[in-house]
C-alpha cells in the first residue's frame, strides 16, 4: 500500500540515511532479478536506485511494477541506505509505490541513437543523465555570471529584443515587420547598455541574441544567450582584468558545485583547474606570426577561422586574449588605438582545447565626430543611430564593454563536441523544431 511520507529530492538524499522518504519522479530504467525489481528513478535533481522486493512492497505492488515502462511517472517510498555500489552512492529500499501514469512505448530507448533522431526528440532527450548534467552546469554558469556582476557593482538592465537598427550591420539579422516599419531581432544589447552605463556607471544585460549566419559548424547557433557588461570610465586594460576575473570565478564555481555533473560527462578538469588570472595577451599582429610559424598564411585584416583560433589557443594552458584587431575588421563603434589608428582597442578571449572565442569586447568610440564618420563610412543610416550619437554629446566618457556567450562557455567547460547540446532547445541552420 502506498503512503506518502517525507517528500524529498534525490539531490538531497544523503541527508536522509536511515529515514523513510518519498520520491516523486519518473522511471529511467528497470531490471528484475527473481523477486526483486531494481528501478532507476529520476526526479529532475538526480538519479537513484530504488530496490523493490516482493516481501517489502507486497504482491500487488510487485506485479504492478512488472508493467511499469520507461518514463512512466511514479512515486516511490522507502528507507534510504548508503551503498557505494549503487548509482550516486545511495539507494532506496522500497516499501510502497504509486504509479501516476504508465508511459506508452518511449522513442528514446537505452541504446545509441543518431544525432538527427535525438534532435527531433529534443524535448525528450533532455531527460537523459548527460543532458541533465549539461543543463545543470549551464544553470550554474548563468548563476555565476550574475553573482559576479551583481557583487561587483553592476546593475542588471534589460535590453530590447526588437530593435530598429543593427549593432554590426544588417547582413546577419533576422528582419520582421513592425507595423509597417522594419525591425530586427537583436544581435546584441550593447548599444543600449552603453546608454545605460552613462546613466548607472556599470551595467549588464542578459538575454537571447540572434544571428542569421548561414554557418553550419559545431560552434554556431542562430539563437544564443549573452551576458553583456558595459562600463563607464573603464578603458581596455581594466576591462580585460574584469573579464579574466569573471571567467575564473565562473569556472571555479562550476568546479566547486558541479563535480557530480562533470563526472557524468567524463570531463577531464585538468585544464579547468589551471584557469586563473592573469590570462596571456597577444596582439593580432603577434597572432599572425604564430599562425605563420604553424603553416597558416593570413593577410593583415583577415578574420580568424575556427582552425586558426585552435592553433592560437593551443600555445597556452589557459584562455588567451587576442587584442588590437585591424580597424577594418571590426565594428564601427570600436575606438582606434591612439598609438596606431590601423588597429582598434579590442580583444577576443579564446578558450583552450579548440573551443574558440568565448568573449568579444573592446573600448568604444567616445568622440562624437569620429563616431559620426564611422557610421557614414559603414553606410549606416544616421537617423537610426541619432540616439546613440546623443550619448557622445551629453557627457561623453571613455567606456568599454564585452559580450560573453553562454553556450560556447558551457561547451568548453563541459568538453562537448558540438554547441547544440548546450541549449535546451537549440536553433540551428535548417532546424527550428521542436
Amino acid at each position: 500500500m502506498y503512503e506518502q511520507m517525507n517528500q524529498v529530492y534525490i539531490e538531497d538524499i544523503s541527508k536522509y540515511v536511515g529515514e523513510r522518504v518519498t520520491i516523486s519522479g519518473w522511471l529511467y530504467n528497470k531490471r528484475s532479478s527473481g523477486k526483486i525489481h531494481f528501478l532507476i528513478v529520476r526526479d529532475g535533481t538526480g538519479f537513484v536506485q530504488a530496490v523493490a522486493s516482493k516481501s517489502d512492497v507486497g504482491e500487488e505492488a510487485f506485479e504492478l511494477l512488472k508493467g511499469v515502462t520507461q518514463e512512466s511517472s511514479l512515486r516511490v517510498s522507502g528507507t534510504v541506505r548508503a551503498d557505494e555500489r549503487a548509482p550516486g552512492g545511495f539507494e532506496l529500499l522500497m516499501d510502497g509505490v504509486e504509479v501516476v501514469q504508465i508511459a506508452r512505448e518511449y522513442p528514446i530507448s537505452l541504446k545509441e541513437h543518431g544525432v538527427d533522431f535525438l534532435m527531433q526528440y529534443r524535448h525528450l532527450w533532455l531527460r537523459t543523465p548527460r543532458q541533465h548534467a549539461i543543463m545543470r552546469i549551464r544553470a550554474e554558469v548563468i548563476a555565476a555570471c550574475r553573482s559576479f556582476l551583481d557583487n561587483n557593482g553592476f546593475l542588471l538592465i534589460d535590453a530590447p529584443v526588437l530593435t530598429p537598427a543593427a549593432c554590426e550591420g544588417t547582413t546577419t539579422l533576422f528582419e520582421t515587420d513592425y507595423f509597417g516599419d522594419k525591425a530586427y531581432m537583436s544581435q546584441s544589447g550593447q548599444l543600449y547598455m552603453e546608454a545605460a552605463a552613462m546613466a548607472f556607471g556599470r551595467v549588464y544585460c542578459f538575454g537571447p541574441t540572434f544571428r542569421a549566419e548561414k554557418s553550419k559548424t559545431r560552434r554556431h547557433l542562430m539563437e544564443f544567450w549573452m551576458v553583456e557588461p558595459e562600463m563607464a570610465y573603464v578603458e581596455l586594460d581594466e576591462s580585460l582584468c574584469i573579464q579574466e576575473q569573471m571567467v575564473t570565478y565562473i569556472v571555479r564555481q562550476v568546479l566547486s558545485k558541479r563535480q557530480r555533473e562533470l563526472q557524468t560527462l567524463e570531463r577531464n578538469t585538468d585544464i579547468l583547474e589551471k584557469v586563473s588570472p592573469p590570462f596571456p595577451r597577444i596582439t593580432y599582429t603577434e597572432a599572425l606570426d604564430i599562425l605563420k610559424q604553424n603553416g597558416v598564411e593570413l593577410e593583415f585584416g583577415d578574420d580568424f577561422g575556427g582552425g586558426d583560433e585552435t592553433i592560437l589557443a593551443s600555445q597556452f594552458d589557459r584562455p588567451v586574449f587576442v587584442t588590437r584587431y585591424p580597424t577594418k575588421a571590426k565594428a564601427f563603434y570600436m575606438k582606434p588605438d591612439p598609438d596606431n589608428p590601423e588597429v582598434v582597442l579590442c580583444a577576443d578571449l579564446l578558450a583552450p582545447e579548440g573551443y574558440g572565442e568565448i568573449i568579444g569586447g573592446g573600448q568604444r568610440i567616445d568622440d562624437p565626430e569620429l563616431l559620426r564618420r564611422r557610421i557614414e563610412e559603414h553606410n549606416l543610416p544616421i537617423e537610426a543611430y541619432q540616439w546613440y550619437l546623443d550619448l557622445r554629446e551629453y557627457g561623453s566618457v571613455p567606456h568599454s564593454g564585452f559580450g560573453l556567450g553562454i553556450e560556447r562557455l558551457v561547451a568548453w567547460i563541459c568538453g562537448l563536441d558540438h554547441i547544440r547540446e548546450t541549449s535546451p532547445f537549440p536553433r540551428m541552420l535548417y532546424r527550428i523544431y521542436p
